[in-house]
């Protein structure tokens, strides 16, 4: 039984170290940017940026380093990091970097910029 209880806490210890973010919807995402709570993280690159993104969303590719500057202050504000869609595993660079610099509200957009896309939701172009 201890065996077993070990080897629980190690793979829950496991996942919050490998950063597992909860998801958020497009409808809670759009919402939380209509009341301007959110700070959002494109982790695409920036080809994909200049295509279309969403509307507030910070390039990852040009302020990884300086990331700590363009987000909020307080750091309980709900941060989304996203990628390309469902599959993608790389909006988790965006997500840990946030976790790192001490963000607690972190969440990830799994739809990804395709399933934005094609829910009709507005992009925004640089």
């Amino acid at each position: 039984m201890k065996k077993l209880f070990s080897l629980l806490l190690v793979a829950f210890a496991s996942n919050l170290v490998a950063g597992e973010y909860p998801d958020i919807s497009i409808k809670e995402l759009q919402k939380a940017i209509d009341a301007g709570k959110v700070a959002v993280i494109d982790v695409n690159g920036a080809k994909s940026f200049a295509r279309g993104h969403i509307p507030t969303a910070i390039d990852f590719s040009a302020n990884a380093k300086s990331l700590a500057k363009v987000l909020p202050k307080d750091k309980g504000t709900l941060v989304v990091s996203y990628c390309g869609g469902p599959g993608c595993r790389a909006y988790k660079r965006g997500a840990d970097a946030a976790a790192k610099l001490g963000y607690k509200n972190i969440k990830h957009l799994s739809a990804g910029i395709s399933g934005w896309k094609k829910s009709g939701a507005k992009l925004a172009k640089k």
